[in-house]
């Protein structure tokens, strides 16, 4: 392992998924392999060690300390996972430990009251990061763990899952075992368990996952010499010092980088006109690579740009504009018109809509309003009663429920759709070119334009159908029901317990900023143009990850070659390592 290397290049492999914990399995894999540190040729001898290790066992038995164990079977190539060092062996788990089972004790025999008997450690949820948490104690003793005993999870969804005893003793429940290293050390022990828990977990059965003693006892592992697991403890414990040091840097780095991405993004959702929201998206977007390690973050951008542009703040405002108190007039002629011909009935007036009411303050040329009074019409979509499961069919006019709403598009799902004699009988549900649909439980607010290749296609269950005036801009509809404002509306006002409902007169209650149509159409451009911005730097975000976990391949690569070369001393890395460093390397920068 090569600590110089990973600080050198830590900064750019640390975001890469999971590579702490990473580095801290590679370094635990090296030490159970016997490439951790140097062999000796010196140290005694591991036949030597398993001698006394028999003879040490057979005198506790004969003592009564511990119970004669089964023979176990010989170890079979097909059970040997990888090469060893000449000075290390191959045994079985079962022959150098001693394993004592734990056993379930009955309600009555257990107690809160802490005089009554020795702590009763129930499975892993009493494993605290500080050591065992007590909140039981054993009436009756059966099944005890001594001080610096290993306990070992084997049943339940902790299986493999390890701590340390650190107290004088411990009674165990069945979910339990206490694992004693004889005559080696102890703390080796603990090092081999990761592979251990990584076997019991493949290994468990049953719905409930459980472990025998079996599986236990009969684990094969590589022993090295006494002398030889103190040095590798010994070199575990520097170099997961040293991940404790990169992680304390990772959070550091972390936090200062979050904190300046907050306070970037809170200038750019504040931003009093479209200059300063240049000003901000300018400074936020020239760091954002350095600012942003998770598609959250960039989601967040997408929540302000659309924050910003229904308050007006996103494109600068013209005096030549038609004002929005027109358009709205303009709007009411036509629903009036459309009234007197028969295709819409009269609505019951809207109570007035007040700037108040908004919670920002408008924009010249802007307008509040009801989103009532900017609609022809709203219409549910068919009731389940009215379009069954039955009437599904491959192929056919697709039929738009919330889960076909997705990004802004209309996304058919196979199999949803319906033949000529449902899409009759439900006709009055159809979508046309320009309306938008919108859905009304699950995730409310999603919406999208009908296209002039949607027109035709059928509204379905759970779905609403927008129908807008000619004088208002659809897509500009879209962007503001998809705003964080309204979509905290649309959530908090919500009805129905089991499943989500929206009903119609909370979204027609609902008031909003109107602006201009030409401001609109202006909004609209301008909201693409950053969204499209926004999924380049999900692409980027992206392809910088998988670069990052090249990089951190190519270093646990190389550290394994290290590893390797310790017994003859050849050179570490080599030309093709240091130039596939340097590639990625330019690839990150």
């Amino acid at each position: 392992m090569n600590p110089e290397l990973l600080l050198a290049h830590f900064d750019r492999i640390s975001d890469a998924p999971d590579a702490i914990p990473r580095l801290r399995s590679f370094i635990l894999d090296l030490a159970v392999r016997g490439k951790l540190v140097d062999q000796d040729s010196h140290d005694e001898p591991v036949s030597d060690l398993l001698k006394r290790i028999q003879a040490k066992r057979e005198r506790l038995v004969e003592e009564g300390g511990i119970r004669k164990r089964p023979h176990l079977p010989k170890i079979e190539l097909s059970e040997i996972p990888f090469p060893l060092p000449d000075t290390w062996a191959w045994v079985r788990l079962g022959n150098v430990i001693h394993l004592v089972s734990g056993q379930h004790l009955q309600p009555n025999e257990y107690s809160d009251r802490e005089q009554l008997g020795p702590p009763y450690i129930t499975g892993p949820a009493d494993f605290g990061d500080n050591g065992l948490v007590i909140t039981r104690y054993a009436v009756v003793r059966k099944a005890v763990a001594k001080k610096e005993q290993i306990l070992l999870t084997v049943k339940g969804a902790g299986v493999g899952k390890t701590a340390i005893c650190d107290l004088p003793e411990v009674a165990i429940s069945r979910q339990l075992m206490a694992m004693t290293a004889i005559e080696w050390s102890q703390r080796f022990l603990l090092l081999t368990t990761h592979r251990l828990a990584e076997k019991l977990k493949g290994s468990a059965r049953s719905l409930i996952p459980g472990i025998s003693r079996e599986d236990v006892d009969q684990f094969v592992f590589a022993f090295p010499p006494v002398a030889e697991q103190h040095r590798i403890v010994e070199k575990v414990d520097e170099l997961m010092k040293l991940c404790d040091g990169l992680a304390v840097a990772q959070t550091q780095r972390e936090s200062r980088r979050d904190r300046l991405a907050a306070s970037a993004l809170h200038h750019l959702n504040t931003s009093e006109s479209a200059a300063a929201f240049h000003d901000n998206a300018h400074f936020y977007l020239n760091h954002l690579p350095r600012l942003t390690i998770c598609p959250e973050q960039i989601q967040a951008l997408r929540h302000a740009i659309l924050n910003l542009a229904v308050r007006g703040q996103l494109v600068p405002q013209n005096s030549g504009d038609e004002p929005a108190p027109k358009l709205l007039k303009r709007i009411q002629a036509e629903k009036e018109r459309l009234v007197k011909e028969g295709k819409i009935n009269r609505e019951k007036p809207p109570i007035p809509a007040r700037p108040d009411d908004l919670g920002f303050e408008l924009r010249p040329g802007w307008v509040a309003a009801r989103i009532s009074q900017v609609l022809v019409e709203l219409q549910t979509g068919p009731f389940g009663s009215t379009l069954h499961e039955s009437d599904y069919q491959k192929g056919g006019v697709p039929v738009i429920n919330p889960a076909s709403i997705k990004n802004g598009r209309l996304i058919p799902i196979d199999k949803m759709a319906v033949g000529p004699a449902v899409l009759e009988r439900l006709r009055t549900f159809r979508l046309r070119a320009g309306e938008i649909v919108m859905a009304r439980r699950g995730e409310m607010g999603r919406c999208a334009v009908v296209s002039d290749r949607e027109d035709g296609w059928l509204c379905g269950t759970g779905s609403l159908i927008l129908r807008l005036p000619d004088c208002l801009f659809p897509p500009f509809l879209v962007a503001l029901i998809g705003s964080p404002f309204v979509r905290e509306y649309l959530d908090g006002s919500a009805v129905g317990a089991t499943m989500q409902n929206l009903n119609q007169s909370i979204l027609l209650n609902l008031v909003v900023g109107l602006p201009p149509l030409a401001e609109q159409r202006r909004i609209v451009a301008k909201v693409d143009e950053m969204m499209a911005l926004c999924d380049r730097l999900e692409a980027q975000l992206a392809t910088t990850q998988s670069k990052r976990c090249r990089l951190l391949d190519a270093i646990l690569h190389e550290a394994l070659k290290e590893s390797e070369a310790l017994n003859d001393n050849s050179s570490i890395g080599g030309r093709d390592s240091n130039m596939n460093h340097a590639l990625l390397l330019q690839e990150l920068r």
